[in-house]
């Protein structure tokens, strides 16, 4: 009995520990901009976060859902990739099993979307 538990913790582990490391998130290049942006790696769902300021200096967490183009789509292995220009508010989202590339950004301060995939 104690054989069969051993072989099955060995199988359901490592599933244990994928399940743990489902998302990324990388900060957003702008050097003036306190915005984590958010990716579920299977998906490609990208969300997006700050910091914001309510009345009476209180910080509250401000997060930004997925719109057109930042939703859920078809499998793949996603990354989120940060520019090198230091005044840049959007973020690429990369599909490393196509080679696919998108931009991904915070527009009018109520959603994330995504330009179309290209290569």
């Amino acid at each position: 009995m104690r054989h069969w538990i051993a072989a099955l913790a060995m199988i359901v582990l490592p599933f244990g520990g994928a399940l743990a490391q489902q998302y990324d998130f990388v900060p957003a290049p702008h050097q003036g901009l306190n915005r984590v942006y958010r990716i579920e790696r299977t998906t490609g769902e990208v969300g997006a976060c700050q910091f914001g300021l309510k009345d009476g200096g209180i910080g509250v967490t401000i997060c930004y859902p997925a719109g057109e183009g930042a939703r859920p789509g078809a499998g793949g292995d996603f990354a989120l990739v940060a520019s090198n220009h230091n005044a840049e508010a959007g973020i690429f989202r990369v599909n490393r099993r196509t080679g696919e590339i998108s931009i991904c950004y915070v527009l009018n301060d109520e959603k994330v979307v995504c330009t179309p995939a290209a290569r």
